[in-house]
């Protein structure tokens, strides 16, 4: 936020982080630097005017030299091949609104949901069209237009009835955010730009199991 990034290179550089820790051991006090070199990688490929690397040592409050980032940024593209064309579930979000034309708020709590996911490693492994549908529909229901659940179905390829379990796992996250000691999201989308969507309560377990009997 403070260097104005998209949310897609956010995306993009933890699908980088995660991507390069599936092959690679990194040791405690370098994942620092992995994940800002990720994001400098991320930056390059998202934004049109990418800060350079000095902004990201400054991130780091100087804890690594240029040379060391440098060779951070040359191991994950060999280990990764330079394929970081990787599919991040905010385009799917982006798309799905799209198609069941969802207000701005709509779209937003269902980017505060997945963007939730992103601190957990529970959701490493899930599809990013597949989080996004699961993010969406949480959304849908949150907002009482679970009719618009067959439109969702139709353009994600994703049958309602099998989104149904990444749901319920969603809505437990949100229900138990606080107690997460990571607070930046739910701060971040506390804010009235954001239309302070962590104000919706997340559905009551029996509501919720209601609604996906009926679906």
């Amino acid at each position: 936020m403070t260097f104005e990034m998209s949310h897609e290179t956010l995306y993009l550089a933890v699908k980088l982080v995660d991507h390069y820790l599936m092959e690679v051991i990194c040791k405690r006090d370098k994942l620092q630097l992995l994940g800002s070199t990720a994001f400098l990688i991320a930056a390059k490929f998202e934004e049109p005017c990418p800060p350079c690397v000095d902004d990201f040592l400054y991130i780091c409050d100087d804890m690594y030299k240029r040379d060391e980032m440098l060779a951070m940024e040359n191991s994950i593209l060999k280990t990764l091949q330079f394929d970081i064309n990787i599919p991040i579930a905010y385009h799917f979000l982006r798309r799905y609104a799209k198609c069941v034309h969802a207000s701005m708020k709509t779209l937003t709590l269902s980017r505060f949901i997945c963007e939730m996911t992103l601190q957990e490693y529970d959701y490493v492994q899930e599809r990013a069209s597949k989080l996004a549908a699961g993010s969406f529909l949480l959304a849908l229901y949150m907002k009482k237009l679970g009719h618009w659940a067959p439109t969702l179905e139709y353009h994600s390829g994703y049958k309602t009835s099998d989104l149904h379990p990444l749901v319920r796992q969603l809505n437990i996250l949100l229900t138990l955010r606080s107690c997460n000691k990571l607070k930046a999201v739910h701060s971040k989308y506390s804010h009235q730009v954001f239309f302070e969507v962590t104000k919706i309560p997340p559905l009551d377990m029996l509501k919720l199991e209601e609604i996906l009997n009926c679906c």
